[in-house]
């Protein structure tokens, strides 16, 4: 398979404007991009401007990137026991689903939340209910939430395809709910993705559980730790425990073939280039 029709590429800073994470990532060889519309570590964010929609829409039309995916703040708990954390978390992903719509960017990626002093019972519950809002307060726009799956680290929600079929039913099967299946988290939350015969099995199971037609976008990451620690860190292509194979594979699975593979490795301004060259390598390996 040819590189350049794979879908592939990272999530890049936008120091200088939201539109630098696309010619940026142009640059290094991308051809999607996952960006912050907004700063991660802040609850409000400046509105966007006339000029940044125009900037933006400009370097997409310049590079030929149409793929973009916007991955949510970093303080947004949707499943949070705290009302007030809640609201907050509620309108801060309100904001971030307005912001994807003016960009023209389809799926805004999240993580599914942490249930904290509650239960994951009520945790799952919790989040349902705040999908199900958020889309209603959002009726006719395309933007659409995007479940990431989870190491399961903590208190943390979605280790289990079964959570987030569970928030697909909560949102009434709503084609505005899909799903970004994380190699790292996936892996370590227990669902072994090393060689054809492991992925195949993992991938009927989302499939049966969920869907694979709700499948939006995979983040391509290697894992520190071992199959089931549900340990959250990310390592660099080929040099954790998942290794060159599963990403061989990985790329050349026919069923996620029209998938966008986006990297959110360590090191991002020196290893991004790296990374994705590496997976442009497997890709063309015999």
């Amino acid at each position: 398979m040819a590189n350049n029709t794979r879908l592939i590429g990272a999530h890049m800073p936008t120091t200088g404007g939201l539109h630098k994470a696309i010619t940026s990532g142009h640059e290094i060889g991308c051809t999607a991009v996952q960006l912050f519309t907004a700063s991660p570590r802040q609850w409000r964010s400046r509105p966007l401007s006339e000029e940044d929609i125009q900037a933006f829409s400009q370097a997409r039309e310049q590079t030929g990137i149409e793929s973009l995916i916007s991955h949510d703040s970093y303080l947004i708990n949707l499943a949070a026991p705290n009302p007030e954390v809640l609201q907050r978390s509620r309108e801060a992903f309100l904001d971030e689903l307005y912001r994807a719509e003016a960009l023209g960017i389809p799926w805004v990626v999240t993580h599914m939340g942490a249930y904290l002093d509650s239960s994951e019972e009520e945790g799952l519950k919790v989040l349902g209910e705040s999908v199900r809002l958020l889309l209603e307060q959002t009726a006719g726009m395309k933007a659409g939430i995007a479940l990431e799956t989870t190491a399961g680290q903590g208190t943390n929600l979605g280790y289990r395809f079964e959570h987030l079929a569970r928030i697909i039913d909560a949102a009434g099967g709503s084609e505005r709910v899909g799903v970004c299946f994380d190699t790292c988290h996936v892996f370590v939350a227990g669902y072994d993705i090393r060689t054809e015969d492991a992925l195949s099995s993992t991938l009927d199971q989302f499939d049966r559980i969920i869907g694979l037609e709700r499948l939006k976008v995979i983040h391509v990451n290697d894992a520190k730790k071992s199959l089931g620690s549900r340990v959250d860190r990310h390592e660099h292509i080929g040099d954790g425990e998942l290794g060159n194979e599963t990403f061989r594979i990985l790329l050349r699975e026919p069923r996620l073939r029209s998938v966008p593979v986006i990297l959110e490795t360590p090191e991002a301004e020196k290893m991004h280039p790296v990374n994705l060259q590496r997976l442009k390598a497997l890709m063309d390996a015999p």
